[in-house]
């Protein structure tokens, strides 16, 4: 009974010339999106080598030069394009590409490519998450509204009852018939994905498992979206009624519950204004030690402190410069001021995913966005992660240059130039985004908020098959 069904729904499929038409155009959409993405993704990489080859050119070669000088002269970072973001670019386009890193100042990434697009932007961009995420379920709708309804308004319904058909085996029937297109069309865009990301010059720290983990996330939000579409088409009685109930949870699930969570989460935890946050950076700074002033109530207190350490009675005696100890501890102050207010900017990041997270019970979308930006690296936590790693650094540098100043030339020696060779020395920034595990373990809730969805969609629609 099953097979008989499942082939049955599956002719009826195929006869339909809308069916047909509607899965081309599908077809058609993702392989533009793949093809466009691809060749993005390859182009941004690119970019991203040369940039990086050149910035480091740049910094080796710059010649005798007073260390601190080429601190204020800084350097830059840059994020790499990760393989995945060719299935979902996720925030990619909206975080920023590089950080210039400098002295005194953590500064935020900069270049965004939504900064470079034009007003048409605001419509949206072709790309493979935005057709995994909207356009099939759209579809899943087109070929599952009339699943139960067409049996109603046909007379089958009767005359199958009459054969004493088993409910469960007849919508296991249906649901396959469902299932497999749109399973196929799945798995075609992901070995799609793979094969370009296997054969790409320099596909990065791509593996095969993150891939599949994301294809076993869609495949789940897929299933839930056949559950819910099966559901309304057995509770309901006329097709047409069905198609619109089942559009008005599409247009819930998908447009409205994220857009809604976004405002809740944004009114519940706003960031401060860029002015607010510089006015806070400000003051604190101001409250500490400025190592470019040494007439300062603080750098007489880190003067008097050295010299008692160090039994001497002038700076003169000390075995290094002090000008140089002294603007590393400025660095080490404002690195703390920028610690703590961007780890408050982290917090109330932190606090607005939680408040997603506990909307995501109302829409699978949530969650399934949530899941597969954090598999293709193209996430805020990414990104933090991306720019703490890129802080850091900076951290690093500056003790790098200002230690190299301190030990090498005497108090009040500002004319004192580092060899030219000393710039190679410097270790190049590298960034490692987290591996997979380690996303699945910090992504918990939404993988139990998914399997709840499936769970229960699954006991309602065999609950409400009963009584069809």
């Amino acid at each position: 009974m099953i097979l008989k069904t499942f082939q049955k729904e599956t002719k009826e499929l195929l006869r339909d010339g809308r069916v047909r038409i509607s899965v081309i155009i599908v077809l058609l959409l993702l392989g533009v999106a793949v093809w466009i993405s691809a060749k993005q993704y390859q182009n941004i990489n690119e970019q991203y080598e040369a940039a990086k080859i050149a910035e480091r050119a740049i910094w080796d070669n710059q010649g005798e030069k007073n260390p601190h000088s080429a601190a204020h002269y800084g350097t830059y970072a840059f994020k790499p394009k990760y393989p995945l973001s060719l299935v979902d670019q996720g925030v990619d386009k909206f975080a920023g590409t590089s950080i210039f890193l400098e002295a005194h100042k953590r500064n935020e990434a900069q270049f965004s490519a939504a900064a470079d697009q034009t007003g048409l932007a605001r419509f949206g961009d072709l790309t493979p998450d935005f057709i995994l995420l909207f356009i099939i379920p759209l579809l899943i709708i087109l070929l599952g509204y009339n699943s139960f309804t067409k049996e109603r308004e046909m007379g089958t319904l009767t005359l199958l009852k009459s054969q004493g058909i088993s409910n469960w085996k007849w919508l296991l029937g249906k649901w396959l018939a469902l299932f497999f297109p749109i399973f196929c069309l799945t798995a075609l865009l992901f070995l799609i994905a793979g094969i370009l990301l296997g054969n790409l010059n320099d596909f990065g720290v791509f593996n095969s498992s993150s891939l599949l983990m994301m294809f076993v996330v869609y495949v789940g939000y897929y299933i839930i979206f056949i559950n819910i579409v099966l559901l309304i088409s057995a509770r309901t009685k006329k097709s047409g009624i069905s198609l619109v109930v089942s559009l008005c949870v599409w247009i819930i699930a998908c447009l409205a519950a994220p857009k809604a969570a976004s405002n809740i989460a944004e009114t519940k935890h706003p960031y401060p204004t860029r002015q607010e946050f510089a006015a806070n950076v400000l003051k604190d700074k101001k409250e500490g030690l400025d190592g470019h002033n040494p007439w300062s109530k603080e750098a007489k207190l880190l003067e008097e402190e050295v010299l008692k350490k160090y039994g001497v009675d002038s700076l003169h005696q000390l075995p290094f410069n002090f000008d140089g100890y002294r603007m590393q501890k400025g660095e080490e102050h404002e690195a703390e001021v920028y610690f703590k207010h961007y780890n408050y900017l982290k917090n109330q990041y932190t606090q607005q995913a939680d408040v997603y997270q506990s909307l995501a019970a109302i829409s699978p979308y949530l969650p399934t966005r949530f899941l597969s930006m954090a598999i293709a690296h193209t996430d805020y936590a990414t990104h933090w992660d991306f720019a703490d790693a890129a802080e850091e650094y900076r951290i690093a540098t500056q003790k790098f240059l200002n230690d190299n100043f301190a030990e090498n030339s005497e108090y009040g020696n500002w004319g004192y130039r580092a060899d030219a060779s000393f710039w190679k020395s410097l270790p190049t920034f590298d960034y490692d985004p987290p591996e997979l595990g380690s996303i699945l373990s910090r992504n918990t809730s939404n993988l139990g908020i998914l399997g709840l969805w499936l769970a229960t969609s699954f006991g309602l629609l065999l609950f409400t098959t009963k009584t069809v």
